[in-house]
């Protein structure tokens, strides 16, 4: 038999949480998406990652569901995983996984369990982002306008530009993280989460690209869109006789905005100094919202409504690209490929030709492939003619791309 060799990686899955804000009856981590369970998600993910040790911090007295959970997901490699119960608070959580790593482990990652949709490729970019010295944490940037309030008083704007929200898994050299929770016990300080921890003891902490699959599950809401995108995820019936033949899908979409609104105008995927901006739930890019309408209609995963709508807030903002990059993902993740988009947008400004191919562009190589956009007035009929707002109609292709051979 050959024996494989230890991982130098372990992840703590934290999922000792009561879950008092969602209300369900049981632990959060135990509380069910699907047929499964968060903690089973998130372990999922974790296991279908890089190979690690895996040690799970569980709510005292649940130790045996959730070691149930592990052995589930984990399979034939259930001998990397662990449990150990939790503290009161998610610091004496995480110290208790730190006292069952194996001796080889060089590379901590802490990881929420209410984290539970985390990619795997999120997982494994935390781990080899680990340096000496160097703790490292995924992070998303803020697309919400933000302000300081006083009371009942807005005071002043704050700059998004200089903010981030972070995410799990966050990793460290284990050395380092040892060291930092040893000091914060000294202290007796809790922190909001390691990453503030490593960084109160002197250690540096940098980030990388996070993903909006990688959110918290902290309210029914956040539990009801994570049942939404796991739905949203199951692929389509499809006809075998359209699969075999090769033959694309395509769809089509529509998109209205009135101008309206604060800054400059965002369309196509730029920003249009000076011009008018239009109103919207995002940033009112029309161009953007019919090329994903055009794209979920082709791959008949709904529209755009049902996937970034406003009971998304986390996409209030939001600019062309994460629309787009997110709407890839999802055909990918339904077995499809972009063959390519037509767009065509009705106003009479801004003048779109001088930037048409930049425009084309960028939103090719947002979406991995051929985007062609063209503009036209109305001659000053409806309310385009009259200035009122955009209109845009999109139309997409779609292919299949797991095909199944015939045998």
């Amino acid at each position: 038999m050959t024996l494989l060799p230890v991982p130098d990686i372990a992840i703590i899955v934290v999922a000792a949480g009561s879950g008092t804000r969602l209300d369900a009856g049981a632990p959060k981590a135990l509380v069910g998406i699907d047929a499964h369970s968060i903690l089973r998600h998130a372990l999922d993910g974790v296991f279908a990652a890089g190979p690690a040790q895996v040690i799970v911090v569980a709510p005292a007295g649940y130790e045996g569901d959730a070691l149930a959970e592990l052995e589930e997901a984990a399979g034939d490699r259930r001998d990397l995983g662990r449990v150990v119960t939790g503290g009161a608070t998610r610091q004496q959580s995480v110290a208790a996984g730190l006292t069952a790593l194996w001796g080889d482990v060089t590379t901590v990652l802490v990881h929420d369990a209410a984290r539970a949709l985390t990619p795997p490729a999120q997982i494994d970019a935390v781990a080899q982002a680990v340096v000496p010295g160097e703790g490292v944490i995924p992070v998303l940037p803020v697309v919400d306008t933000l302000k300081k309030v006083a009371g009942g008083a807005v005071v002043s704007a704050v700059d998004r530009s200089e903010l981030a929200a972070a995410q799990t898994p966050q990793g460290f050299p284990r050395e380092g993280l040892e060291a930092a929770y040893e000091a914060a016990l000294a202290d007796g300080i809790e922190y909001t989460d390691d990453a503030a921890l490593f960084a109160a003891a002197g250690n540096r902490v940098r980030h990388i690209e996070g993903s909006a699959r990688a959110f918290k599950i902290t309210t029914p809401g956040d539990l009801e869109r994570a049942r939404h995108l796991l739905d949203a995820s199951t692929p389509a019936p499809r006809p075998a006789s359209v699969e075999l033949a090769g033959i694309p899908r395509v769809g089509i979409g529509t998109d209205v905005h009135a101008f309206g609104g604060d800054g400059n105008l965002w369309l196509a995927g730029l920003e249009w100094p000076g011009e008018q901006p239009l109103s919207g739930h995002s940033d009112g890019d029309a161009v953007a919202h019919a090329i994903v309408d055009a794209l979920l209609g082709a791959a008949g995963l709904g529209d755009i409504g049902e996937h970034f709508g406003t009971s998304h807030p986390e996409y209030s903002g939001a600019h062309a690209d994460v629309f787009l990059a997110r709407t890839r993902e999802l055909l990918a993740e339904s077995g499809f490929a972009i063959g390519n988009v037509s767009v065509q947008l009705q106003g009479n400004r801004p003048r779109f030709s001088s930037r048409r191919r930049e425009a084309e562009a960028v939103l090719s190589a947002i979406l991995g492939a051929p985007v062609s956009v063209t503009a036209t007035t109305t001659d000053g009929l409806g309310f385009p003619g009259r200035g009122e707002g955009i209109a845009v109609t999109a139309i997409a292709a779609v292919v299949v791309a797991d095909v199944p051979r015939s045998m």
